[in-house]
């Protein structure tokens, strides 16, 4: 039996609505108790103690939208490296998106990432399965093998599907199964050739823009057909105040819908961009200040369900291009926290709020064992240092990519400690 005993932390655990000082118990890597009332269990004997007075304790985070460059592009992330970055940003479980060589497709390709994941990896990863065979949108994968062998849930990844039939027999296959279809809405005709936001700053700047339209209409088609179909359908990464309202109208029909929204999206706007920095190249790309605004406030009313760090790393033979021809993606497994923690200080989005998109619902939404600080359950913990100031280097990201929107911004507040099953995998 090995014990360990958290005390003298603030315990916010938004599965139970909980915010208060306490201690947490954890035995052979599963929850004896958290909370104010932890103590009077006692503390067993031979257990190992540790003072975190002046920490927050919350579930560990849970990152729903990572792409691994395992197998076929290791140079950019390996499955190990992506999950000690994810360690450093506190995040103790994240889904790993199947654009890979080859695409996550069949069952050999989802037993692998487990397998390397349990070999290799110092937290949970959960593999997503492909909707389509390779990505390309017309041929769908067996559903039900793959979900029998452990993927949990079924996207194009950073494809858009445009296949409206397919996507309608998709979400019909998926209710069966009680999986959920995530999915990225971009018009690939509106948004053709559109490397940023369409507006009077791409105009200066000389790019072609995306309009706004390219996310909406292939959002509203996504909800009418989940509605159709009575399917679970997740807006995976949404970035304007037009598709809440698409969303919120959905939800009022009845629709089983729930939405997520990069970090990126809610901390940066357009004129980040600067001199053609391809840095902030994103998919979606970066929208105005007005609307990032909108964004976090939606966020904070929960209108919007998960912040996700949508972590996809590039190297510098895709990113060191001119900003037309440069891959989109950043990473953000070790800024996601850090950079959600801003909205906090600002005092726009309350920290139950935060913690409840980046732990609880996500693992809620996808049906993982995570996201709780319950008595039974694993212990997956992420201590942070609410006041902890710190510089983003370049020289201290253990990403194998580098391509951070963030690199020197300066943030307060981060995770100094990570537990996965009571075991620490990270500490300052």
């Amino acid at each position: 039996m090995t014990d360990l005993v958290l005390t003298n932390l603030r315990i916010i655990d938004p599965s139970r609505n909980l915010d208060e000082t306490g201690t947490i118990l954890i035995r052979d890597g599963v929850i004896l108790a958290a909370g104010s009332d932890a103590a009077n269990q006692g503390i067993p004997e031979g257990a190992t103690t540790e003072d975190c007075r002046g920490l927050i304790a919350v579930p560990g985070l849970v990152d729903a939208r990572v792409f691994v460059g395992e197998p076929g592009a290791e140079h950019r992330e390996t499955i190990a490296s992506a999950a000690q970055a994810a360690a450093v940003g506190g995040i103790t479980s994240f889904i790993a998106m199947p654009d890979t060589d080859p695409v996550i497709d069949d069952i050999a390709l989802v037993e692998f990432v487990m397998k390397t994941a349990r070999d290799k990896a110092v937290v949970n990863v959960y593999p997503a399965a492909a909707l389509t065979k390779r990505l390309h949108g017309t041929e769908m994968t067996e559903f039900g093998l793959l979900s029998e062998a452990g993927a949990v849930c079924f996207t194009n990844g950073r494809e858009a599907l445009h296949d409206t039939l397919v996507l309608r027999r998709a979400m019909t296959y998926a209710r069966e199964f009680g999986m959920v279809i995530a999915l990225e809405s971009r018009d690939k005709y509106l948004g053709a050739g559109g490397v940023m936001n369409e507006g009077l700053l791409a105009s200066w700047l000389g790019l072609s823009g995306v309009p706004r339209e390219a996310e909406i209409i292939p959002l509203e088609r996504d909800l009418r057909v989940a509605g159709l179909t009575h399917a679970a359908y997740h807006a995976a990464k949404i970035s304007l105040p037009e598709s809440v309202d698409a969303i919120a109208l959905a939800k009022s029909r009845g629709v089983n819908v729930t939405s997520g929204i990069s970090i990126n999206h809610l901390s940066l706007n357009e004129n980040d961009i600067g001199e053609y920095r391809t840095f902030f190249k994103l998919t979606p790309p970066l929208r105005g200040e007005d609307d990032r605004r909108a964004m976090v406030q939606a966020l904070a009313e929960g209108r919007i369900d998960i912040i996700v760090s949508s972590h996809d790393p590039q190297d510098v033979d895709t990113k060191r291009l001119p900003f037309a021809d440069a891959a989109d993606g950043a990473i953000g497994l070790e800024t996601m926290l850090a950079a959600a923690l801003r909205l906090h200080h600002s005092g726009e989005v309350s920290l139950m709020r935060l913690i409840d998109a980046l732990s609880t619902r996500p693992a809620q939404i996808f049906g993982l064992n995570a996201g709780t600080l319950k008595p039974g359950a694993k212990a997956d913990i992420t201590l942070i240092d609410l006041d902890e100031p710190w510089i983003v280097s370049k020289d201290a990201i253990v990403s194998r990519s580098k391509n951070t929107p963030f690199e020197n911004a300066r943030f307060t507040g981060r995770a100094v400690r990570t537990y996965v099953a009571g075991k620490c995998v990270h500490s300052l």
